[in-house]
């Protein structure tokens, strides 16, 4: 029987298990990123050391048996619209694929919408990719509903 499941912050440590959850995606894969370097390149521990300085972003990792098996990036956006409404951002939502389908998405997704509720969110975003049809049907069931189209320009 696998432990108990916890979500904290992540810490410099947790990089690259993180790095190798990112990694393991058919998509990522496609993209060109789903190598995973034997050592951590400065650009990401700058990355991450920029998420930990920021209170408006928390790296999140979900650890079970002292592994790190899920990760997922929050953005906390505050903003004019909505009346001045904080509203969350989720990236990078991912579970290891050994450990997908137990309902552990499901409950890192719980915790991270109470998370918003604690930082005073009034709405939480997410983007998924448009061939991720399984991952469309899993929000959905969470409540998300589809009602924007997203645009990105990569530079």
């Amino acid at each position: 029987m696998p432990g108990e499941v916890t979500f904290r912050l992540a810490t410099a440590a947790d990089v690259p298990a993180v790095l190798a959850l990112l990694a393991d995606d058919a998509i990522t894969h496609q993209r060109g990123f789903g190598d995973v370097p034997a050592t951590v390149d400065p650009a990401v521990r700058a990355a991450f050391a920029a998420i930990e300085a920021d209170p408006n972003n928390e790296l999140i990792v979900a650890v079970a048996d002292d592994a790190v098996i899920g990760t997922c990036q929050l953005t906390f956006i505050p903003g004019l619209s909505r009346g001045g409404a904080l509203r969350m951002l989720v990236e990078a939502v991912r579970i290891s694929s050994d450990r997908r389908g137990q309902g552990l998405g499901a409950e890192l997704m719980r915790w991270t919408i109470e998370r918003a509720r604690e930082r005073g969110c009034r709405m939480v975003q997410l983007t998924t990719d448009k061939r991720r049809t399984d991952a469309h049907r899993f929000y959905e069931r969470l409540g998300f509903t589809a009602s924007h189209e997203g645009m990105k320009l990569a530079l």
